[in-house]
């Protein structure tokens, strides 16, 4: 597992961009890199559950960790969800289990600072190397 960061710097408030990384409509926007037709079920709450999704309906399990807002976000990913069924404990959900996801937003003379820092397993390394920038890209174009 390696932790990766990513940054861009845009021109808007900090609750622009937060509204841009968190609303649905935006969400499955800029999460398209990912995954074309990804979406999340969640309320973004403090403690809540988030099922990351396709549009085959596998994706990911987790979790809201911590909820700033409109500054800091940390999502935990617990396990998967592949042909309906969830999985929190097999050996392969146990290589990556607890992997973080944090979104820090810091605003300085209109314009806001967009850090995310993530760990990724290394299968998976290339694919976000690639997506990450295009993804945060987008969040930028939405947000200005």
């Amino acid at each position: 597992m390696k932790r990766k960061e990513y940054t861009v710097t845009i021109s808007a408030s900090q609750e622009k961009v937060w509204e841009v990384l968190w609303s649905d409509e935006t969400y499955r926007k800029w999460t398209a890199p990912f995954a074309e037709g990804s979406y999340a079920e969640t309320d973004w709450k403090e403690g809540s559950k988030v099922l990351f999704l396709g549009p085959n309906g596998n994706g990911m399990i987790s979790g809201i960790k911590t909820r700033n807002e409109p500054t800091y976000m940390s999502i935990e990913h617990l396990g998967i969800i592949v042909d309906g069924k969830k999985d929190t404990s097999s050996e392969e959900v146990k290589d990556w289990a607890g992997a973080m996801e944090n979104y820090t937003l810091e605003e300085k003379d209109g314009k806001t600072k967009l850090t995310v820092e993530v760990d990724i397993a290394e299968a998976y390394l290339n694919s976000f190397e690639k997506a990450f920038p295009k993804a945060l890209q987008i969040v930028k174009e939405l947000s200005e």
